[in-house]
Order: C-alpha cells, then structure tokens, then sequence
C-alpha cells in the first residue's frame, strides 16, 4: 500500500512530466516552419541537389568525387515567372562593373561571374530569368555553357560576345540563344533587347498595361497614375513590373525575393514590406493586395 505521502509526490512527479511534454510539443510546433524555411533555403542555395542541376553539373570536373551525395530534392513546379533576376558573364571587369551597375540602376537583380567555372555552378544553383553571356571567358566557354544550360532550361539567353562574323552568330543562335549582340555595343541597344525578352517571356506583346488608373509602360518604364507620372525608385518599379505582368495571380514573398534581390543584398528582413508600403501610398492603398500567408498580388 501507497503511503499518502509517496502518492503525493507521485503525482506531483507525473504533473511535471506532462508539463514538460506539453512544453516540448509546442516547442516543436513553433520550430517546425522555421525548420522549413531553412530547407528551402538550403535547396535554393545549391546545399540540396535536384535532378535539373544535376543534369547540367554532369559534365562539369569535380574535386572530390568521393565525397557523399547530398540527399535528392524534388523541386516544385512553378509556373513561368518574369525576367527580373539576371546572370552577367563576362571577363573585362570594367565591363561587367559598368553593364552591371546600369542594370541594376533599371530595377534588374543581377548577379555576375568572370570564368566559365562560376558561372556552370550559378546557373545550376538558380533559377535564373536571363542570361547575359560572353563567348570567350576562361575554362568553360560560353558555347559550352549554352550547350549545357539548354539541355536542361529554357532561360533566355544573349551573347555578348566580340566574335562578329556571320557564322559565329548563326552558331549562337541555332544553338539556343535568343538573340546575340556583338561588341562594342551601346548600353541603350543591350536593355532595349533585354525589355524585348521580358516581354517575350512574359508572353506580353504590347509595351503598355493598363490597370484601373495606373498606366505602366515597359519600354519606357515610366508608371503613371490618372495621368499623372509617378516616381518610383528602380527597386519599386521592378516590384510593379513584377506583378503587373503577373496580374491576377498571387506571388509569394519567397519568388518576390528571389527575382528582386541579387547575391549583393544581405539585408532582406523587412525590404519587401517597405518597397509594398512606399508602392501603396503613391498609386493608392488597394494597388497591391496582400494575401495572408500567401504573398501579394494585382487584380
């Protein structure tokens, strides 16, 4: 027989337990999504392999082929998404920092490489809306690059490249590229053709969108509001571009970062609320519409 005071302290000891393993269950509710959060980030990041990246890396020279395979990830299907965020190739440094900088002053995302190495590693690791490639840049070259990326990825791709002559553009082209700029070439020309394969991309023909009282025009990139133009910063213009060409559709806060911000933005905390906020108060507080815990989209 129990004495009263053992039950007592039984009873206690069985009330912590319960007490710890309630405590542990919500625990494990709250890190759950942050656990899920990281996955993606590791699988967007290259640290989780997919069958897409792997087919492009298969003729790529490793170091270490006897170091374990990271576990397979299965990504999802998404469906087409604007050209905002682009790939930059090239070797003359002057010239990557210049078409860079221009780009990224018209609103793009754009990451760089200077070797045909770096490059084979971003394209597989991302998913990126547009190529800018170079022919001649060390190890791998750009036909080869092309060669490879078309194997797996429809992703528009332009040669920048010196080579001129008839037969190197026919080459360019018939492998996969969809246009092909030879230099020098004048910055003006280079985003005129790169609007043309966002808008091609998108499967927009015409360069204006009209939504409600908010007019944009994507050659120009001017966005105007009853009449009236609106400024709007490069970043909140392509935030605009973005949706509008994606009308009626909602898109995540994970594919806004993703095509907004290149490898150079390290503080993405907040941006994207800020970038919506300053967007509602000029073109009105119902322009974009937030969808609660699915992203944000333009009816």
């Amino acid at each position: 027989m129990i004495r009263p005071r053992t039950e007592h302290a039984l009873i206690l000891l069985g009330c912590v337990v319960l007490g710890i393993g309630e405590l542990a269950w919500q625990l494990c509710r709250q890190l759950a999504p942050a656990r899920a959060a990281q996955r993606q980030m590791a699988a967007s990041c290259g640290q989780i392999t997919c069958p897409e990246r792997d087919a492009f890396a298969a003729d790529s020279p490793r170091a270490d082929d006897t170091s374990a395979s990271p576990p397979a990830f299965q990504p999802i299907d998404r469906p087409h998404q604007q050209t905002v965020r682009i790939l930059l190739v090239e070797d003359e440094i002057d010239l990557l920092r210049s078409v860079a900088r221009a780009l990224r002053e018209e609103g793009y995302a754009v990451d760089t490489a200077e070797n045909g190495e770096d490059a084979a590693f971003k394209i597989q690791s991302w998913d990126y809306d547009l190529v800018a490639l170079d022919v001649m840049i060390p190890g791998i070259d750009g036909w080869e690059l092309l060669r490879r990326l078309r194997r797996t990825k429809k992703t528009p791709v332009i040669m920048l490249t010196a080579r001129d002559t008839v037969g190197d553009r026919v080459r360019g082209l018939d492998g996969g590229a969809d246009d092909y700029l030879t230099k020098p070439f004048d910055l003006t020309e280079l985003l005129a053709r790169i609007r043309a394969l966002i808008r091609r991309g998108a499967g927009q023909a015409e360069s204006r969108l009209e939504l409600g009282d908010v007019h944009l025009d994507l050659a120009t990139r001017v966005v105007s509001h009853r009449g009236e133009p609106i400024a709007l910063t490069a970043r909140e213009y392509a935030l605009v571009e973005y949706l509008a060409l994606h009308r009626g559709r909602v898109v995540t806060r994970t594919t806004l970062y993703e095509h907004l911000f290149d490898e150079n933005d390290s503080s993405l905390s907040n941006l994207l609320d800020v970038h919506v906020s300053n967007v509602r108060k000029k073109l009105g507080r119902t322009f974009i519409i937030t969808r609660r815990g699915h992203g944000y989209c333009i009816e």
